[in-house]
Parts: C-alpha cells; structure tokens; sequence
C-alpha cells in the first residue's frame, strides 16, 4: 500500500504579511517543515501563477491531504476556490482548512465544498443575467452597447500625426485623447488614405 502523506500551504499577498505565522499555525497542526510549501504572492495571481502551488498540486498523489490556515491562503476568490479542489478532487488529493473547519475526508466538508462550487456558479450567473439586463434596459432606451464612439475628426487628426512620424504613439494618444486600440484600428481600416 503507498503511503500518503499530508502537506501544508499557505500564502501571503505582500511584504507586510508574515508568512512565519501561517507555517507556525500549520506546524503546530502537526505537519513537518519540509512538508510545507509557501509563497509571497499577490491574491491576485491565479493559481496557475504560483509556483509553490503549482509544485506541491505536482508533488501530491491520491490519498495526500494538503492543510491550509484559511480558505484565503489558497485561494483569492471563490471560483479560484473551486478550480483548486477540482483540481484536488480530480486526483484524490483531500483539503483540510483549519480556521473554517473544512475537512474533504468527511461527508459534511464535501458538503460545504459543494456548496461553495454552488455559489461559485450562482455568482456568474448573476453576473451573465444582470450583464443581459442592462444591455436589454439599453437597446430599450435606443442606446447601442459596446464602447462609445471616437469622433471622426479626432481621429483624422491622430492619424494626420501618425502619418507626419512626428511624435510617438503614446504621445499621439495623450495628445488626442484616442486609445491606441482604436487609433490602430483606425489606421487599418483607412491604411491607403492620406488626409
């Protein structure tokens, strides 16, 4: 029979933040050292972007369990959330969260975690539905969705700039008020015409 092991995570989002803490918390649940992986990240990276993350969801085999401070040391939203225990689930890795008492290995943790894949998917559901709504209330208005359109004179002068290869983009675009995106666009669509 293989052995399985248990592993602790944890992350911290700035320089601020002490990490000690959270490996303290999860050395004191009983897991060694070595066992333990940890980061200094933004809460706004995906978990594809952390690398001790990445390395210890590598490293894991069925029947691991990998402990965590909180639910917010793993992940930085709910979907993100939801992508990890797939993830986990998917190959018979169970989650331990100290601070919310969540526990994959039991009926009720699977439960909880169900619940929250629920709500995960309730919450782009309202997104989609109120994204729907506004466009529908819009077009009910007589107003068009998308972005507001640049004036044509503006944008005959960003290209008049453009073409004279006087200034820079950047500074066409300060200088103009046009995005780059559309004054690209804008040189595309009239590529042969000289104003």
């Amino acid at each position: 029979m293989v052995e399985t092991r248990t592993y602790g995570y944890c992350r911290v989002s700035t320089n601020d933040q002490n990490i000690e803490k959270y490996i303290n918390q999860l050395i004191e649940y009983g897991i060694p050292g070595e066992f333990i992986y940890h980061e200094k990240i933004t809460g706004k990276s995906k978990a594809s972007e952390r690398e001790q993350l990445k390395a210890l969801l590598k490293h894991v085999r069925k029947g691991d369990t990998i402990v965590i401070e909180s639910l917010t040391r793993l992940g930085r939203s709910t979907k993100d959330l939801i992508e990890v225990s797939e993830m986990l689930e998917g190959k018979g890795v169970q989650l331990k969260s100290i601070k919310e008492n969540i526990d994959t290995t039991t009926p009720t943790g699977k439960a909880m975690f169900g619940m929250l894949a629920v709500m995960a998917q309730f919450e782009r559901d309202l997104i989609s539905e109120r994204t729907k709504f506004g466009l529908e209330a819009a077009r009910a208005r007589g107003k068009k969705g998308g972005r507001k359109k640049t004036d044509e004179s503006v944008l005959k002068k960003a290209k008049k700039l453009y073409d004279a290869k006087t200034l820079t983009v950047a500074e066409i675009c300060e200088a103009t008020g046009v995005s780059r995106t559309v004054l690209y666009d804008y040189i595309r669509e009239n590529k042969y015409t000289k104003m």
